[in-house]
């Protein structure tokens, strides 16, 4: 694998592991109390959602690249998400990435769905919701998160 992609892999693996952690940590009010003394009315699902849309970007960022597809700021995200699209509707990535990719962000129908709903989710979950309102759409990232992981990782693997 490329070191570059790799890098992005990487990276996106980790922001799935802790997303995993953080969804763990605010389900077990005994570790959050006992471990790190933090209050047991405190939620941190918030934080699932965003690290799982970072999972879902930076795995898309690996796969184009995998594509030759380099891409560069401004508007990384955006850019990303369009170009992920293009893959999709050029029928080299699979529709349903791009379903799990929007329907995260906007409940659209196909692993695309993933990236662009977990950017809206990110937005919307971390800065207008109460933290406990926000279980089922973390729970909801974090399945998406992986289900898109898995998949980039094997794709990109087949170098």
């Amino acid at each position: 694998m490329d070191s570059n992609i790799k890098l992005y892999i990487e990276r996106a693996e980790n922001e799935l592991e802790l997303a995993k952690i953080i969804f763990t940590l605010t389900e077990n009010q005994n570790i959050q109390q006992d471990v790190f003394h933090v209050a047991k009315t405190k939620t941190f699902y918030s934080s699932v959602i965003s690290h799982s849309y970072y999972c879902i970007f930076y795995s898309a960022k690996a796969y184009l690249l995998k594509q030759g597809i380099k891409i560069s700021p401004p508007e990384e995200h955006k850019k990303s998400f369009l170009a992920f699209k293009k893959l999709v509707e050029n029928n080299v990535v699979n529709a349903e990435l791009l379903r799990i990719y929007e329907d995260i962000m906007i409940k659209a129908e196909t692993l695309l769905d993933i990236f662009k709903t977990e950017k809206k989710k990110r937005g919307e979950f971390t800065y207008k919701t109460i933290p406990q309102a926000n279980k089922e759409p973390a729970q909801e990232s974090l399945n998406n998160s992986q289900t898109f992981f898995k998949h980039i990782y094997k794709m990109c693997d087949n170098i």
